[in-house]
């Protein structure tokens, strides 16, 4: 990765973030596991609800954490970045042997974003996220799982996803949308989320990879214990992709934290340095 690129990466995930200070910090929800300490038993088993399956409710951050570059680090070496990078956040495709299965065109569109800077990241220009982003971006998830629903709230830019619980048919023409249409059943105590309806411009990560109108996504979302999500996706995408590739995305805990408004768009200044180069 040139130090050029990095520059531009680390900038596209700063927009819009809100400093650790400015967060809902330490306010003590009640509901909550603890240890002796005081401090949220991540270890404890997962919540059900009353339908016995298990309850995804709570504030998520994406893990698989990623050392702290040195763009980032203030005179003492210490982050100055309190939320730190996924590595999916960078490439969603970094764990798999190989790499993504590109299709020829997909590969050069890749190289030639990276040899843009990302310029034409959406979330560099403050539009929303893809499906796989929402999870593994450096912003607060808020779940809220009631029957027949499942809502995730994300900090960035105050955006939300809906995924219907209830195994609705997924719509046979359906309007190109950002997150698309999500319709979830239970396998066991894992729910299987599908999604289709995608636009044709979306980027799965910072490295410039792709998501297509043609793809399909398959998520299976198990809580193993109360302080840990397992997100698989599964993307079918014969537009971009020789294949289907399956990438997991851990997730944890928050904690005593609460969302706060995060808009990109006030005060950005990315898009217009980028435009004139």
């Amino acid at each position: 990765m040139t130090q050029r690129w990095l520059s531009a990466l680390v900038t596209c995930v700063l927009l819009g973030t809100v400093t650790s200070g400015a967060q809902w910090f330490a306010y003590p929800n009640p509901s909550l596991p603890r240890k002796a300490d005081g401090t949220v038993d991540v270890d404890a088993p997962a919540p059900r609800g009353a339908d016995g399956k298990p309850d995804f409710s709570g504030v998520w951050l994406a893990g698989n954490h990623l050392p702290c570059p040195p763009l980032l680090r203030d005179d003492l070496g210490n982050c100055i970045e309190k939320i730190p990078l996924s590595r999916e956040t960078r490439d969603i495709g970094a764990g798999i042997t190989g790499g993504l299965p590109y299709r020829p065109e997909t590969a050069a569109l890749v190289k030639q974003r990276v040899a843009d800077d990302a310029k034409d990241d959406p979330h560099a220009r403050c539009m929303p996220s893809s499906i796989p982003r929402i999870w593994s971006l450096p912003h607060y998830s808020k779940v809220v799982q009631v029957p027949g629903l499942m809502l995730v709230v994300n900090e960035f830019n105050a955006s939300y996803r809906q995924i219907f619980t209830d195994a609705r048919p997924l719509p046979p023409d359906p309007n190109p949308a950002w997150t698309g249409y999500s319709s979830a059943s239970w396998d066991g105590d894992t729910l299987v989320v599908d999604s289709i309806g995608f636009r044709d411009d979306l980027w799965l990560d910072m490295a410039g990879n792709p998501l297509s109108s043609a793809a399909k996504l398959r998520e299976r979302i198990r809580r193993p214990s109360f302080g840990r999500l397992e997100i698989a996706i599964t993307v079918d995408d014969p537009k971009g992709y020789t294949r289907p590739w399956t990438v997991t995305i851990p997730m944890d805990h928050a904690g005593d934290v609460e969302l706060l408004d995060e808009i990109c768009l006030e005060n950005e200044k990315f898009g217009p340095k980028m435009d004139k180069k």
